[in-house]
Parts: C-alpha cells; structure tokens; sequence
C-alpha cells in the first residue's frame, strides 16, 4: 500500500508541475514538484528512483500534451480510444528519459546532501537534453521553461534554457534535502547556496544588446477554423479575406500566418499575387507571407516569401528547417500510425536559407512554428555583423484548440527573447498573436479565435549576449560536459 501510495504521488508531482507553465506561471510550482520527486527517490534502489520518474515524467506530458488529441481525434479523424491511447504511448517514451536520470542519480548518489544535489541536477539536464536532441528532439515544456517568468529568467542570458533546467532541479533537491533530517551545518550550506542562485544573477552584468531603432508592424490573425482552411469550396473566399486584411494593413512590415495561403505559388490563379503584394512596392513597406514553396519531385516546402518596396524585384525566401515528426514528415516505419488519420500528409523538403530579411532598417529572422523550440538552430543568426535584429515567428496552432497550447507556445518565444535579448514578434491564425519584447514581456497580444490585426512598434536590438556567444561557438556541447563532468567527479568522490 505505500509503495502504491508513493507512486500515486510521483505521478501526481508531475501532473502539477503542468501547472508551472503558462498559462497558469506558477514559476514556484516547478521547483517545488520537482522537490517532492528529489525527496522520494532520496532513498531506495535505482529500479525504484526509475520507476518514480516516469510517473512523474507520464503525470507530467500526457497533463502538458494532451492537446495533440484534439489534432488527432478532432481534425485527423482517429478513434477517441487510439488518439488517447497515443498521447498516452508518447508521453510514456518520453519519459523514459526521465526515468533512465533518476536510474543514473540513485546509483550515483552518496547520502550527502550538498553533493546529491549537484548530481541530481547533473541527471535532469542530461533527460532535458536528451529529450530535446535525440529523434529531431521535441523539448515542449521543458521544465526550464516555467522560469521565463520569475527571479531565475536572469539567468537566461547566461544559461539558457537548458541550465535553467539544471539550476531548478538543483533547487528542487536542495529544498528536499532541507526538509529531511540532516545536520544543521549541511542545511545552512545548502540554503546559502540555493539563496546565491536567486541572488547572483541581479549582480551579474545585464543589457548586452542595444537599439537598432524602431518599426512598425501590423500582425494578422485571421482566425480560419483548421476543419475550413483546406475546404476547396472555401478557399477562394478564404483568399479574398487575406486580400482585404493585407491591404487594410498599416504596419512598415506586415506579417501572414503560417500556410496562410495553403498551397504552392505554380496553383494560384489569375493576378492573385499581383494584387497581394501590390501595397509593398512603395519603399518602406514590406510583407512576410506564409505559402508553400517547390513541387512534387523536389518537394514542398513550408516557407515564407518576403516581399520589399526598398528591394523591387526581389524576393525572399525562407523555408522551414526543424520538421515536426508526424506533422512534416513521417519517420521510418511510421506509415501505418499516419494512414490512420485523415490528414493529407507527406515528407516535406526541409528549408535551406537562414539570411536575415531586410526591412525598415532591421533584420528580420523568421521562424516556422515550433522551430522556436530550438535556440540552438537559429543562434548563428544572432551572432556576428549580419545578426538578426528581429525574431518573427509565423505559426498555425488551429491544429490543436485554443487551450494552453497558445499560451505555452507564447511563453518558448518569451524565453528566446530573453536568451538573446532580441524582441520576438508573433503571427499565428487563431493565437497567440503577440509583441514580445527583448526583456521577455508580452507588451501586446490579440485574444485567441478572432480575426484581427495586431499593429504595434517593435524596437529592434543589436548586440550578443554570453549565451549566444558560447551556444554558437560550441552548441549544447558545454552544457552535456559539465553535467557528465560532474557525475564523474561526484561519483570518485563517492
């Protein structure tokens, strides 16, 4: 009964630490469930410290990623059991992640608090690492994440995402071993340290980047239902609205969806181009626009094309790089999962360009939904004489509902606007559209399922922060050594 009532609890700790993310930003939350997993695996053997974290790893992404259903079932047509039943089977691979650190952990760990700690830190970073490279890497919700808000963010441009992952869970085991019966020379040492980690980041140095002056910029959201965006019957109306929304536009720079326009540039009719990029050939005005790009023998590619009055002429291209598996393309063996819903899909060419768009005296760095995931991709862009100014991130998340999908997805563009205090700008069909700025704040953001145009002033920045630097010199290389770095050590002391 109580080894039952212990795995209840893990499994419930991760479903809390959900509530750490946005929409709800319960910063705290994070650590303090992470804390209840540190306390429980304190003791005992490393089947069982395996054990406990993949429940909390299954509480915590079937919670966090239960919205893949709605594609799958809703819009995908699978059967309600096996749409469940995928989330469920996803969440559980992943967690063996999870499960594979608190493995590494209980049979590194020494019994002493300060030193345990550091291990358990070292292991968690080494799942979040691994859950965010291996098999194209899907890190959503990583738990460093939640501290795009709160006193930890200060260290992201320093860290990153992934050491915010690391400094948490080192505060989650410290606060466990806090609360257990250790010596009170141990707890001071302990307390002292956890207090440093809140404390040195408002010592360090901040503001690496600088103003790159000002632009304007009107954001679309044209709120077309993911079950009507590829209706045939529909899509010319859907064509016209984006017509009307485009050319109502204000902005220096407007900006369309993901797929805004859902087929190739070779299948539009008639003067359809013409007349979408006609208000951009003044000088000063500009569009990005949301399309797919190639054929059938090259491939197709999510892409979007840049349209410019101070460039006539020319256009620019970028394509997506980072393919979501199972939206963009189908991993080997994978056939039979996909045929199961009634969704169009095939292996998408993958994108080549990552030139900075010019407009308005800035450089603008697109990104293709969830391609903001990944910080270590678009980082050479921000480093260097030619380094983006601006993030944009076109995306259509109508897949999944409007239910916390938006809001965490907001809260990645929060993180990498503070990694590499640049403003991040956001155009998506049904949310969240929004302004963020270099600080990670959401200055400006329009309400989900309805059809506007979000305009706003946008001040670009120029200028590297210590995580961009050493993240495009090396990767996550650094941070992959001095976790292994550390379990070696600890583990000789041992």
């Amino acid at each position: 009964m109580r080894s039952a009532l212990i795995r209840l609890v893990a499994l419930l700790a991760g479903a809390a630490q959900t509530f750490s993310f946005a929409p709800f930003e319960l910063w705290w939350l994070q650590i303090a469930a992470l804390a209840v997993l540190a306390g429980l695996v304190a003791e005992g053997g490393a089947w069982r410290a395996a054990t406990l974290g993949w429940l909390f790893g299954v509480g915590w992404l079937v919670s966090g990623l239960w919205w893949l259903y709605i594609s799958m079932h809703d819009y995908g047509g699978m059967p309600a059991w096996l749409a469940a039943l995928a989330v469920f089977a996803l969440a559980a691979l992943l967690a063996l992640y999870y499960a594979a650190a608190l493995w590494l952990f209980a049979r590194c760990r020494r019994g002493a608090p300060l030193a345990d700690a550091l291990l358990f830190a070292a292991c968690w970073l080494l799942a979040e690492l691994a859950r965010g490279v291996f098999f194209t890497g899907f890190p959503w919700i990583a738990s460093g994440y939640a501290h795009a808000v709160g006193p930890l963010a200060a260290w992201a441009p320093w860290i990153g995402v992934y050491g915010l992952c690391a400094l948490a869970a080192f505060l989650a085991a410290a606060l466990a071993a806090i609360l257990r019966p250790i010596g009170v020379r141990a707890r001071l040492r302990i307390v002292a340290i956890a207090a440093a980690v809140f404390v040195a980041p408002q010592l360090l140095p901040s503001g690496f980047t600088r103003s790159s002056g000002e632009l304007g910029v009107s954001l679309l959201q044209p709120n077309i239902a993911q079950n009507l965006k590829f209706d045939p019957a529909l899509t010319g109306a859907h064509l016209q609205s984006l017509l009307r929304q485009i050319d109502a536009a204000r902005g220096a720079l407007v900006v369309t969806p993901e797929s805004v326009i859902p087929f190739t540039r070779s299948e539009l009719t008639g003067t359809y181009w013409d007349e979408l990029a006609r208000p951009f050939t003044a000088p000063g005005r500009a569009l990005l626009v949301g399309i797919f790009l190639g054929n059938a023998d090259d491939g197709y590619v999510n892409s979007v094309v840049g349209i410019s009055g101070d460039a006539p002429g020319t256009e620019y291209h970028y394509g997506k790089r980072h393919l979501l598996p199972f939206g963009e393309f189908v991993p080997p063996g994978f056939r039979w999962f996909v045929d199961l819903m009634n969704i169009p899909l095939g292996d998408q060419a993958r994108g080549q360009n990552t030139a900075a768009f010019e407009a308005g005296g800035q450089r603008l760095r697109p990104l293709i939904c969830f391609e903001d995931l990944f910080g270590e991709d678009m980082v050479q862009s921000m480093v260097g004489p030619d380094a983006a100014t601006i993030l944009v991130n076109v995306s259509n998340l109508a897949w999944f509902g409007p239910r916390l999908v938006q809001d965490q997805h907001l809260q990645f563009s929060q993180m990498r606007a503070i990694e590499f205090e640049r403003p991040v700008i956001r155009s998506t069909n049904t949310g969240a559209t929004a302004v963020v700025d270099h600080h990670g704040r959401v200055v400006s953001r329009l309400p989900p399922l309805v059809q506007a145009t979000l305009d706003a002033k946008v001040e670009g920045r120029i200028g590297a922060t210590p995580y961009a630097r050493w993240l495009a010199a090396a990767g996550l290389w650094p941070l992959t050594i001095a976790a292994a770095a550390l379990l070696v050590v600890l583990r000789r002391r041992g």
